[in-house]
């Protein structure tokens, strides 16, 4: 009776380390299977924002600690540079009220403080109505290239039913009302203080 109590206690046991070492391989392979997916993610909406640059832009990836979008956050800077210059930065950021919460984007910004564009990273919009801020759903996100602080002008930053210049959604006004908000207060980021720094 003690000996097969014993054995299966150690069947048991066996069994429990064996599971827990699949498990924690499955989760391990599955990170990295997700990282991978987001950083080709990010290379694509890189690509989609700028070209023509010349240096490793990941490689050469920065990180600024401040306040945007009225919450403290850590930004991914990626300077854009050709003949060692810098032309571009892309700044990888996180706008906390979408409409179901956190929305990260990718905007893309001249040295000359116009928007090269904006990209949708990640988000938990509404399918349907809110997710139209992805650009394989919707154009929409295309328009802000070429914008700046005074194109158009403060008043117009925002979406129409608010008094601006930016349409909404049918049944979707808090979405598009955060991706303008976002954009400008970059923009806005970029004007005031800049976004040049060294590797942290």
């Amino acid at each position: 009776m003690i000996k097969a109590i014993l054995k299966s206690g150690i069947l048991l046991l066996v069994f429990t380390i064996v599971s827990i070492f699949f498990v924690s391989w499955t989760q391990d392979t599955t990170q990295v299977q997700i990282k991978y997916n987001e950083d080709q993610l990010l290379i694509k909406r890189l690509a989609e924002l700028v070209s023509g640059y010349d240096n490793n832009i990941l490689q050469e990836k920065y990180t600024q600690e401040l306040t945007l979008h009225g919450i403290y956050q850590k930004i991914g800077i990626y300077p854009a540079k050709r003949n060692g210059k810098i032309f571009a930065y892309l700044v990888e950021h996180t706008y906390p009220n979408g409409y179901n919460g956190d929305i990260r984007l990718l905007t893309g910004v001249a040295i000359d403080q116009t928007l090269l564009g904006v990209r949708v990273i990640t988000h938990k919009e509404t399918p349907g109505l809110g997710d139209k801020i992805e650009d394989r759903k919707s154009d929409w996100i295309k328009q802000f290239s070429g914008l700046s602080l005074l194109n158009p002008i403060q008043d117009n930053w925002k979406v129409e039913r608010d008094g601006g210049v930016f349409e909404a959604f049918t049944g979707a006004t808090i979405t598009p009302r955060a991706i303008v908000t976002a954009s400008y207060q970059v923009l806005e980021l970029f004007s005031n203080q800049g976004l040049s720094g060294q590797a942290k």
